[in-house]
């Protein structure tokens, strides 16, 4: 095999002296797929981000088939093959999946005069049955009217599109369920069978050990080593990301549960088209007491947060918070109450990106007495609160006046989870707490968990990864079509039980516990 990629010798500084990159040196053979492995702030988007043209190195060559390139924008990268899919998609919501895809690239007919939509239509439906896409029948669909996993293909078909032959995936399981993962590892397949060269950038070991021929640790900024994928192990590399040894499972001590802190009961509520996506859900979780949510997304998961959170109102039952019915309360009484929530869209629920952290940190707190002196806010006491996340949390760079949205996002993750756990919540409400997040980090944020857990905190737990949910769980509730198929005992149930649950069948002779 020849090498496709050279990233030689490549140094990244920033203004102010911030160096993310330290002479980084890389080599990815053709056909193959090459995990970049690394913990949030480790370099990783930053070094893809001046392969794709996004970043001028400060020192260093990019070289493609051997070739010395200098990409002064992405649009030089694309014309040379490179294409980049990133961790948020940018497709245009409203558009179809033929007018994103041709978007910029559109061939025209009849002296330039109007698109040529026969001849996009017949590209797009001869890439799609190439590489197994089954999108052919929604190439006159609205994106926002797909799942997560067929808009990410939507996004390799745009890249492939315009010729790619290397494609850049920046953490592309971060918004996928378990199944659409593993789709997305068969795309992997396909495209490295038809000659495509792909570096897809991850925290997750296991899916660097399952999908990537090589992996290259980076920490600090720096090369760490490349390995064969076939030769590491999850411990190893953990090592090697963290600088140290990490406890890849939970030590989970049995509960102790006290009185119901929430109930549900015959909840009923409707997504944002008007139809019942949460029907007749009933549930209770107790004081000292992990109930976790599993299932495939969109079967509901969203709207019963949305309810119990109050960002949502439920077209029937009821919510009650300390046997206190909280069903008509407004998110800010339920924060005041002693509910903490940490959202699945972090972007778009739990941050102001362009607000600095201090100004993040006291989001939905502003109303405390600890914060507020008098009538005005209190900036000095909400910026040591802000400080003591960042420290707690290991949130990269430690910078209280660094805008939200100039950090990664496992970064992000971070600082939204340490801002919701140090508010002294007597419930939490967490979906998705360690998306996006690198191993290190998840083992502390688990840690936070299970020792809330302890303290008499209730938590409800929302998670696409069933070894998180299945880890941290007392009980799991298996949620299908908007409805519970069962609750189950995580200690007797099994990974491959929960799919078939998932998929709406039920377990001979498994009962549902109370």
């Amino acid at each position: 095999m020849s090498t496709a990629i050279h990233l030689e010798n490549i140094t990244k500084r920033f203004p102010g002296g911030v160096l993310a990159n330290d002479d980084i040196d890389i080599e990815v053979e053709r056909g193959s797929v090459h995990a970049l492995l690394g913990e949030n702030g480790a370099g990783k988007t930053t070094l893809m981000n001046v392969l794709y043209g996004l970043y001028d190195p400060t020192a260093g060559t990019v070289h493609v088939d051997g070739e010395a390139v200098d990409f002064a924008t992405p649009q030089d990268a694309i014309e040379r093959g490179v294409g980049m899919i990133h961790q948020h998609f940018t497709l245009v919501d409203p558009m179809t999946v033929l007018e994103n895809i041709a978007l910029g690239w559109e061939p025209v007919d009849y002296g330039g005069v109007s698109v040529d939509d026969d001849a996009v239509e017949a590209d797009i439906r001869e890439l799609s049955a190439r590489y197994d896409f089954d999108l052919e029948d929604d190439i006159h669909t609205p994106v926002e009217q797909l799942s997560v996993g067929q808009q990410q293909r939507v996004e390799i078909l745009k890249t492939l599109y315009r010729g790619a032959e290397y494609f850049i995936f920046d953490e592309p399981t971060s918004v996928l369920t378990p199944q659409e993962a593993e789709q997305l590892f068969e795309v992997f397949d396909e495209l490295t069978a038809q000659g495509k060269t792909i570096i897809f950038i991850t925290h997750k070991l296991g899916e660097a050990l399952t999908a990537a021929d090589e992996i290259t640790v980076l920490r600090d900024g720096q090369t760490v080593g490349t390995v064969a994928a076939s030769e590491a192990t999850k411990n190893g590399l953990a090592r090697r990301m963290v600088g140290r040894d990490v406890l890849l499972s939970v030590d989970k001590q049995p509960a102790d549960p006290g009185d119901v802190a929430l109930s549900v009961s015959d909840l009923s509520v409707e997504d944002d088209q008007d139809v019942t996506a949460v029907d007749g859900v009933e549930f209770s979780i107790r004081e000292g007491e992990i109930f976790g949510i599993a299932g495939v997304d969109g079967n509901g998961q969203s709207e019963l947060v949305g309810a119990v959170t109050g960002l949502r109102e439920p077209s029937a039952g009821a919510v009650e918070f300390h046997g206190q019915d909280i069903t008509d309360h407004s998110r800010r009484d339920r924060i005041e109450m002693g509910m903490s929530f940490i959202p699945g869209e972090r972007q778009e629920r739990a941050l102001l990106l362009e607000f600095d952290l201090v100004k993040n940190a006291v989001l939905g707190n502003q109303y405390a007495d600890r914060f507020r002196d008098g009538s005005q806010l209190d900036w000095s006491a909400i910026r040591d609160h802000t400080e003591e996340i960042i420290e707690t949390y290991d949130v990269r760079p430690p910078d209280p006046t660094a805008t939200a949205e100039s950090l990664s996002g496992g970064n992000q993750q971070k600082f939204v989870v340490g801002r919701e756990f140090l508010r002294d919540p007597s419930l939490v409400v967490a979906a998705h707490p360690t998306r996006g997040v690198d191993v290190g980090s998840m083992e502390f944020i688990h840690d936070q968990i299970l020792q809330m857990r302890e303290q008499g905190v209730a938590t409800l737990l929302v998670s696409a990864s069933l070894d998180e949910v299945m880890n941290l769980s007392d009980r799991i509730g298996v949620l299908y079509d908007g409805s519970f198929v069962d609750v189950v005992d995580p200690e007797s149930v099994t990974k491959e039980q929960l799919g078939l649950l998932m998929a709406g069948q039920q377990l001979e002779g498994q009962g549902t516990v109370q």
